[in-house]
């Protein structure tokens, strides 16, 4: 049996990843979920596994290194798949410290406790191990024209405090594939949206506020754009990396379905009302009146795009959900776990909303 140490799998795309896995190898597989539970950390995400033998939860800080080296030291784990991460460009601006620490500080005890737990002699590493890094399109900066694309070649030019200490921990994981030929892989993905995602992000803020009547706040003139991946296509393709890629190596993983966000707003809008039920009272709420624009993103990318020909050629992935058929699945979802985003979205999540956009 194949043991997966799992960080951050409470928040949004680690929980969809030990779904996946849990329901596609089932026992021949054991899951180690690790995460520190801050605000975007919900084990309901994780309440249809929770009992099953296979699967376990650790309640633990990545930047702890005794509890981390404890974890190893009482298992015997042949692959990281690292997700744990402070991960929004708004927090980022306004608390960078605990980004860096996170982000950097944290991959660098993962990476220490790996190597020290995988290392049978200077450079040897115990057989079938592998160590996942995932990281996002972001620490490429922007792109100005059209045809362009991020590739795995692309120079780094992160902007925000968030990219930045994203490019550096995967600085931090090449460094090590580098140095100690310490086997791992590193992927950057693009703007993941699905069942799960925490409110602050652009496409559950949207139906959450469409919903309730409120304003739907746009940065700038909305025509930032996106390249949008259904978060079940970026497990697959995490998997496939774990299965089939070549160490050492680099793997960007995008949905090829770039939108304005503006458009994403109309989308969902359009959607929402396709989808509830004549007689559903909150249908009088949805309109485009919502639409608030407010003062720009510090240092707002304008666009992002990836080309994911490296993996498919290699691995074999290519994304399979069409922007409009992975919305009404999102929407449908979020429709169907009202409760889900009730919680969510209490006590701490409104300061933060206030603080964010409630003086625009």
């Amino acid at each position: 049996m194949r043991t997966y140490l799992v960080t951050g799998g409470a928040g949004f795309i680690g929980s969809n990843y030990i779904h996946y896995m849990l329901k596609t190898y089932g026992e021949n597989i054991k899951v180690i979920n690790v995460d520190k539970l801050t605000y975007a950390g919900n084990l309901e995400n994780l309440s249809e596994v929770e009992n099953l033998p296979n699967y376990q939860f650790v309640r633990a800080d990545i930047c702890d290194r005794d509890s981390i080296e404890k974890i190893f030291a009482e298992n015997e784990i042949d692959r990281v798949v690292h997700f744990a991460a402070e991960s929004h460009v708004d927090r980022s601006i306004k608390e960078p410290e605990v980004f860096i620490k996170t982000n950097v500080l944290g991959t660098l005890v993962l990476l220490n406790a790996a190597k020290k737990a995988w290392e049978i002699d200077d450079g040897v590493y115990k057989e079938d191990k592998k160590f996942l890094h995932v990281s996002t399109d972001e620490v490429y900066g922007s792109l100005e024209n059209s045809d362009e694309y991020f590739y795995e070649t692309t120079p780094y030019d992160p902007h925000s405090p968030y990219s930045a200490s994203k490019a550096s921990s995967d600085f931090l994981v090449k460094a090590y594939m580098d140095t100690y030929r310490f086997p791992a892989n590193i992927t950057n993905c693009s703007n993941n949206y699905g069942p799960y995602q925490f409110p602050e992000k652009l496409i559950p803020l949207v139906i959450n506020n469409a919903l309730k009547g409120e304003k739907l706040p746009v940065y700038g003139d909305g025509k930032n754009v996106r390249d949008w991946l259904f978060v079940e296509d970026h497990v697959r393709g995490i998997d496939a990396v774990q299965e089939k890629g070549r160490l050492y190596e680099t793997y960007n993983i995008g949905g090829h379905n770039e939108k304005q966000n503006i458009e994403i707003i109309h989308i969902i809008l359009d959607t929402l009302l396709e989808l509830l039920p004549e007689n559903d009272e909150r249908r009088k709420n949805i309109s485009e009146s919502l639409i608030t624009y407010v003062t720009d993103r510090k240092g707002h990318d304008r666009r992002y795009a990836i080309a994911p020909d490296k993996i498919e050629k290699e691995v074999g992935w290519t994304p399979e959900t069409k922007f409009e058929v992975g919305i009404k699945k999102t929407i449908q979802w979020y429709l169907e776990h009202e409760d889900w985003m009730k919680n969510v979205t209490s006590g701490s999540y409104q300061q933060y909303y206030k603080e964010m956009y409630g003086n625009q």
